[in-house]
């Protein structure tokens, strides 16, 4: 059994992003482990902003190790500059781990990756795959209502990851002995296209909801013109797809498998546990 943080003294683990699909799963695995845990969010009782860095100390107080999710996203220009700050600051306030939630195959995260390395403190970087939760609580959420699933991914593969693997992983590296200096890429149990997503939901629903493959060029005016996104977050959803989205991330890995001792959570499992729960049904 993996020997863990002395929770008689445990200080407190704070969570950024904590409200989010991946945040809030890890604050309950913490809770339920007996660890103090701090969401990290605007709407927290200590408010924290990670585009305010007039909130990170009070955040910080009494803090032994940190769940670091940066929100916009490691494309973001700021984010390996932010991450470097609030880690020197996080260690120099006394946190001793730091778990940062990073990408596969995303040049754009390596500096944040560096600047928890070298920040002192004990680190593990966990590069996951997509998530199965973007269908049902996430950015493909409305398409799946709508019954079109229109990205610009042609056929390729991509490992899906359940949020719940995840969170499971961060929990232990944040209060386990054995995961520093660690660098997990994580991915679910098989490859699917977003064809075989669809293709997925629609028989367990019993809905009409297919993938439907357009360019980048089309992607980009329906955020446009449908979700008045701005041409510089355009361009990044774009590049997303066109970086992320490719033959060299069209891999499945061990380490869910070897860290949780038990196979992912398969995506047909998922759905059956969304459609369960609710989470499509129309009136």
């Amino acid at each position: 059994m993996a020997s863990t943080m002395n929770q008689t003294a445990a200080q407190t683990v704070l969570v950024t992003a904590g409200t989010g699909k991946v945040g809030r799963r890890v604050a309950d695995r913490l809770a339920a482990k007996g660890f103090p845990v701090r969401s990290g969010s605007r709407s927290a009782e200590v408010a924290f902003e990670w585009e305010d860095r007039s909130t990170w100390a009070a955040v910080l107080e009494d803090v032994g190790a940190v769940f670091l999710m940066y929100t916009p996203g490691h494309r973001d220009s700021r984010a390996g500059d932010t991450i470097r700050a609030f880690s020197e600051l996080a260690v120099a306030n006394g946190v001793g781990r730091l778990v940062l939630l990073s990408a596969r195959g995303e040049d754009q995260a390596a500096a944040a990756e560096q600047a928890v390395r070298d920040s002192g403190a004990e680190w593990t970087v966990l590069q996951a795959a997509w998530f199965n939760q973007n269908f049902d609580e996430g950015v493909f959420t409305d398409a799946v209502f709508a019954g079109g699933v229109a990205l610009p991914a042609g056929q390729v593969w991509e490992p899906f990851i359940d949020s719940g693997d995840l969170a499971d992983i961060v929990a232990a590296a944040l209060t386990e002995d054995g995961h520093a200096g660690r660098n997990y890429e994580l991915t679910g149990p098989r490859l699917l296209t977003f064809g075989d997503t669809a293709e997925a939901i629609a028989k367990e629903t019993n809905r009409d909801v297919a993938y439907v493959p357009v360019t980048g060029g089309q992607f980009g005016a329906v955020l446009t013109s449908d979700f008045d996104m701005p041409d510089e977050e355009v361009a990044v959803m774009i590049d997303i797809f066109a970086t992320l989205l490719d033959s060299p991330n069209a891999k499945v890995t061990d380490p869910v498998r070897r860290l949780l001792r038990r196979d992912p959570v398969d995506f047909a499992d998922f759905v059956c546990e969304a459609v369960a729960s609710g989470v499509w049904k129309q009136d």
